[in-house]
């Protein structure tokens, strides 16, 4: 599994971790946010309201094309089902 670059902010409440410790709470938040980050699992979760058209979307193919999209229309809305 590759580490993608991404920038991440622990906080510890007290500073008796060692280096050690703190790079394998790296470690497992990079796994945890590579399985949650996946599109089939974005898909699941999420529906898309467009306002242009008066559509509520939650079909995994277009939600699938709204995520890979790199430019976003205006009045299209991602809501979380949770």
């Amino acid at each position: 599994m590759n580490n993608p670059k991404r920038d991440l902010l622990l906080m510890f409440n007290d500073g008796s971790m060692t280096q050690k410790d703190i790079e394998q709470e790296v470690e497992l938040l990079h796994v945890l946010l590579y399985d949650v980050e996946r599109i089939e699992n974005l898909v699941i979760a999420h529906e898309l309201i467009d306002l242009n058209k008066y559509r509520l979307i939650n079909k995994p193919a277009p939600l699938r094309n709204f995520f890979r999209r790199r430019n976003l229309k205006p009045f299209e809305f991602l809501n979380c089902k949770n």
